[in-house]
């Protein structure tokens, strides 16, 4: 089954008044490359970042938060137990978490953490063409290989739609395949989202940043829903933001600036569906 745009957009719009409405507290244990545009994002759509990471604080902070999102960028020892143990209350207190799996796929430490982490089922997997299908393979459904250029995708949505449809179903979560067109799937109900700009691949961290927003609107939804709605207004924002734009270091204020700005009228204008 597959999405319909008009359904897609009145979700997004309606979600995104609801998180300006709820302020969602989002607990983000991320690399630190995308801590600063991961919080200023969150703020931007109206959720509350929170980017504390201390072992000691997240059984407590699980308590208080109404989503966490981890991301596997710059890992460490300290920072996979930092993951284990917010991943793990997460889950023990039903609170809804978003696994993105940054590097998956040629590093051995790396894909033990991810292994790992996943045995605490994530409502949500937000990653790239070629990190997805690394996460299937990992999690043997898949003989397919990716071979990404250092944390960049070089497998096409196409490519990574089977793996995503498999580790949805495996995982009882929804998968986001991230890429010049996005396809989403809780293992059933699918949708390829086509808006975006290229601009989007020339600023660092924006797409960890996506997985930030993706996990505030988780904080106020399903996950499919959730992962619809932030692709959506991520894409059509950053769509606007490039028409106003001279290069990389100016998009990255109008991107800002757009998401702040962005309307439910303008996510039925533009959201484009593949």
């Amino acid at each position: 089954m597959t999405a319909d745009r008009d359904q897609a957009a009145a979700v997004a719009g309606r979600l995104l008044e609801d998180i300006a409405e709820c302020q969602p507290l989002v607990q983000c244990i991320t690399n630190f490359v995308s801590m600063d545009i991961s919080a200023n994002a969150l703020l931007a759509i109206g959720a509350s970042p929170l980017m504390a990471r201390a072992p000691e604080e997240s059984i407590e902070l699980t308590k208080m938060i109404d989503a966490l999102v981890v991301n596997t960028g710059t890992l460490s020892t300290t920072a996979v137990r930092a993951m284990e143990v917010a991943a793990t209350a997460a889950h023990s207190h039903g609170k809804p978490w978003l696994l993105d799996p940054v590097g998956a796929g040629p590093l051995t430490f790396r894909n033990q953490a991810i292994a790992s982490l996943l045995r605490h089922r994530p409502s949500i997997i937000r990653g790239n063409g070629s990190e997805i299908i690394a996460v299937a393979r990992l999690m043997g459904l898949t003989q397919d290989t990716a071979n990404p250029r250092g944390v960049d995708s070089t497998s096409t949505h196409v490519e990574a739609e089977a793996s995503a449809i498999k580790l949805a179903r495996h995982c009882l979560c929804t998968v986001a395949a991230t890429g010049a067109v996005d396809f989403i799937t809780d293992g059933h109900a699918s949708i390829k989202i086509a808006n975006g700009s290229s601009l989007m691949t020339r600023v660092t961290a924006l797409g960890c940043s996506l997985s930030a927003v993706m996990g505030g609107f988780l904080g106020v939804a399903k996950p499919l829903d959730a992962a619809i709605a932030a692709i959506a207004i991520y894409a059509i924002a950053g769509e606007i933001a490039a028409a106003r734009c001279e290069g990389p270091a100016s998009f990255r204020t109008a991107f800002l600036d757009t998401l702040y700005n962005l309307k439910a009228s303008d996510i039925h204008a533009r959201l484009k569906l593949a």
